[in-house]
């Protein structure tokens, strides 16, 4: 009763002071309408970014997975994210892989070297050089230390005066070889390269949405089975693989004019990698990205998506005016009756390859080429400067400290018995290699320096004068080095290339004759 009471009084109190009774447990206070958004931002903001986490990874998988790559040992090294030039080798290999490819290509060929472009980057990277090198062109191959799938290396023995696309596949050759093979050839170091079979042109070009070409007449080839009209078409696929293998349907149909028109291709497929359709289009760039990683075999320098990515954020500031594209200069092979191969031009092969070692530009960008200007003149002054000695009267003393064998000698017996530099002699290998030529002499030398110079066409970098007069009978000191390519052949590259060679820049449209 009392209870009851007791309750019933506390009850009554509580009505009195305010109304009904209060509950035991606090309420909570309402989220106000700002905290709510804020609250379901971050939720969806969260979301977004794992989602999109999950998504980029899963991406950088799919074409990390997509890549194949080969390890081809010290002949890929540096380049990539250096200050210096880029020189990458792209091939193309006749290898029939794929699907729909079994009737090109030799059935039992483990593929040749059959397209092959030293694609060569400025050391500012504001324009490149692309060079093609016939696959027809006599050469010769180095050894080549090649890796084999257990995991032995194993050297193969170089050819002398062999095609050139047998560097590739022949014997066992991997991708290592055809790099050391140019590297040889020109005198440039090789960084990295990427490899293409049949299957690259038809998936890069439909990833693409095709790539436009022109023609002068129209072509029906039974062959190659490309069938156009004359003017301008876009192809892809089995037609844009047709229109770069086609051979009998333009100029003398031979590999020659192929090259050309291969080129041109090229030209056109850049343009249109580059081209707002392509950029803005998500759908094409993953598509594009998918066909690429799944189309080309690298080398394990750049063989993940990331180090890819990167080097195409290296490349991607080259505008297409400033991509200039040249084949190796080279003449008809004079040892043959029936003239079936090449070699490199005597005087212009060697001037191109001058030019890319030193990185002179090709293209008609005025900065580079007022820079050339400039350096050449500098250089022209510092040599003719002076009075120059008569050729019997230099006094030099020649060593190799280069990567030919024998460099030393042969470049004594040129001096000896074709320009009169008969005070000469052979003073072995050099202490250690060198990657340029140098002319050691004293001041009261200079006169024979410039003589010497001007016979060997040396650049004015080469000179090296010291402090104190030489002895008067002291000869002076001639070191070769990897950029010495020859007797007689100048070591100093030109201003500019050759008056009458063919080449064509990027951004030019040119209809395949």
């Amino acid at each position: 009763m009392r209870r009851h009471q007791a309750a019933g009084g506390r009850a009554a109190a509580r009505q009195a002071a305010g109304g009904r009774a209060a509950s035991r447990r606090k309420a909570r206070p309402k989220k106000s309408a700002k905290k709510k958004a804020l609250l379901w931002t971050g939720g969806v903001t969260a979301f977004l970014v794992t989602g999109t986490a999950i998504a980029a990874y899963l991406a950088y998988e799919h074409f990390n997975g997509n890549i194949d790559t080969v390890d081809v040992g010290d002949a890929a090294e540096g380049g990539f994210g250096s200050d210096g030039p880029l020189n990458i080798l792209l091939i193309g290999t006749d290898k029939r892989t794929g699907k729909g490819n079994e009737g090109y290509g030799d059935k039992n060929s483990p593929g040749h070297a059959d397209t092959t472009f030293l694609f060569h980057v400025s050391a500012d990277r504001t324009n490149a050089t692309v060079m093609s090198i016939p696959r027809d062109l006599k050469t010769d191959i180095p050894d080549c230390p090649t890796k084999r799938e257990d995991g032995s290396t194993e050297v193969v023995p170089g050819e002398r005066d062999v095609r050139f696309n047998t560097s590739l596949g022949q014997e066992g050759r991997d991708p290592g070889c055809t790099m050391r093979t140019v590297s040889e050839l020109t005198g440039l170091d090789i960084h990295h390269f990427m490899m293409a079979d049949f299957n690259a042109v038809k998936t890069l070009t439909t990833a693409v949405g095709g790539v436009p070409v022109c023609l002068e007449k129209p072509v029906d080839d039974p062959d190659s089975k490309l069938k156009l009209p004359a003017g301008e078409s876009v192809v892809e696929g089995e037609q844009a693989l047709a229109f770069v293998r086609t051979r009998k349907s333009f100029g003398n149909s031979g590999d020659l004019d192929r090259i050309k028109v291969q080129q041109q291709f090229l030209s056109s497929m850049i343009r249109q990698f580059k081209s707002n359709d392509t950029l803005t289009d998500p759908g094409k760039l993953w598509g594009l990205a998918d066909a690429a990683t799944k189309a080309l075999t690298v080398d394990t320098g750049i063989g993940t998506i990331k180090k890819l990515s990167d080097l195409g954020k290296e490349l991607s500031g080259i505008k297409t005016k400033n991509i200039s594209f040249l084949t190796l200069p080279v003449i008809d092979n004079p040892a043959e009756r029936v003239k079936a191969t090449v070699v490199p031009d005597p005087t212009k092969a060697p001037q191109v390859f001058a030019m890319l070692r030193e990185d002179v530009s090709f293209t008609e960008v005025k900065e580079k080429e007022k820079a050339a200007k400039d350096k050449a003149r500098k250089e022209q002054e510092a040599l003719l400067k002076g009075e120059r000695a008569a050729a019997s009267d230099v006094r030099v003393e020649v060593l190799n400290g280069g990567e030919i064998a024998g460099a030393a000698q042969t470049t004594l017996t040129w001096l000896q018995n074709t320009q009169n530099v008969l005070k000469s002699s052979n003073g072995g290998n050099a202490p250690e290699q060198l990657d340029r030529t140098t002319l050691e002499y004293g001041p009261n030398q200079a006169d024979q320096a410039r003589k010497l110079a001007d016979l060997m066409g040396l650049p004015a970098s080469a000179l090296k004068q010291g402090t104190e007069d030489a002895e008067p009978l002291a000869p002076m000191t001639l070191t070769l080095g990897a950029d010495f390519k020859g007797a007689g052949i100048p070591i100093a590259a030109p201003a500019k290339a050759p008056e009458d060679l063919v080449k064509v820049e990027a951004d030019e449209k040119i209809c395949a004759k």
